[in-house]
């Protein structure tokens, strides 16, 4: 009798362990079903499905008993359809390299593009830096005592207060006559090698580059002294008689032209419009009263026009090595 008990308890425990086991088996089927879901919506895979056979075992409550051979044939189906989300894995993931490096080549081929054009603007700033230092130098040798600076944003030389006009009047008085006069010959000289046109040069002596200027402004500002009206008439017969004065020197400096052929030269006045310090002391009205000579650079807006300026400039260059 022992021995039959003994031979049932033990009978029920092995039937017990591979309930136990079975159960474990199909909960791991389960888990790796709902992960070939995942993985195959990470692919865009709407024609993933689980084979017939592990549907059944889905389907069914767990404790449910199913033959060894089910449980074989859905392994069986499911290895495949991992081998097949592999490959479809491996496939989306040389297609997205492939598709980085599309992306890297169009990169690299837009960079030197905005390269060239920064480089080029970039070393234009530098060339109109040189060239006011160059006029300002310049002036200095004969007119020691002037006061003359290059403006804060180094794109105009600028004369304030009574440097070249007494308040009130644009007429040039015989010293300040002799300083824009040397400043046209100094600015006649420097724009052959910034400009085009019959007198444009590119020779070894020429340290501009590539760079175009674009126009020479003279530009006359007054404080706020006086009615409007006024003062516009005031500073734009002061920019005028700057550049007659000029002209009177040799007119020949209108012959610097710019890319679209348009002469370099330029007046302009505005008044107690673009004043750069307040109109409240006798010192700050002082700075506004002033002539800016502004010198605005060629301005390319793509590598077109970079390589036309090339083009032209190269021309320029080989005229003068044939000479």
């Amino acid at each position: 009798m022992r021995r039959l008990e003994r031979n049932r308890a033990r009978t029920e425990e092995e039937e017990s362990v591979f309930v136990t086991m079975t159960d474990m088996t199909i909960s791991f089927l389960l888990i790796i079903m709902i992960l070939l879901a995942f993985f195959a919506t990470l692919i865009n895979d709407e024609e993933f499905a689980l084979p017939e056979v592990c549907e059944n075992i889905r389907d069914q409550d767990v404790s449910q008993d199913f033959s060894a051979e089910i449980v074989g044939d859905c392994i069986e189906e499911l290895v495949d359809q991992v081998k097949s989300l592999e490959a479809r894995l491996a496939q989306a993931s040389r297609e997205n390299e492939d598709l980085r490096e599309e992306l890297g080549q169009l990169k690299n081929e837009q960079l030197p593009i905005a390269n060239r054009l920064e480089t080029y603007m970039s070393q234009s700033t530098e060339q109109r830096r040189e060239f006011l230092d160059k006029l300002r130098e310049g002036l200095l040798v004969e007119f020691p005592e002037l006061q003359v600076v290059v403006s804060p944003e180094q794109d105009a030389l600028r004369f304030q207060g009574e440097g070249l006009f007494r308040s009130g009047s644009s007429r040039l008085e015989p010293r300040q006559r002799e300083i824009v006069e040397t400043l046209g010959r100094l600015l006649d000289e420097t724009l052959v090698c910034f400009t085009l046109g019959e007198r444009a040069e590119r020779g070894p002596d020429c340290k501009s580059g590539n760079a175009l200027i674009e126009a020479v402004q003279i530009e006359g500002h007054t404080d706020s002294d006086g009615t409007d009206l006024n003062n516009l008439r005031l500073s734009t017969e002061r920019a005028n008689a700057t550049l007659l004065v000029m002209l009177d020197e040799d007119r020949s400096i209108l012959e610097h032209q710019n890319l679209r052929g348009q002469p370099v030269m330029s007046v302009s006045g505005y008044g107690e419009m673009r004043p750069i310090e307040k109109n409240d002391t006798i010192e700050r009205k002082a700075a506004n009263r002033r002539i800016d000579l502004r010198i605005i650079m060629y301005a390319p807006s793509k590598v077109m026009d970079v390589e036309e300026v090339e083009r032209r400039l190269d021309a320029l260059r080989d005229a003068g090595e044939a000479q």
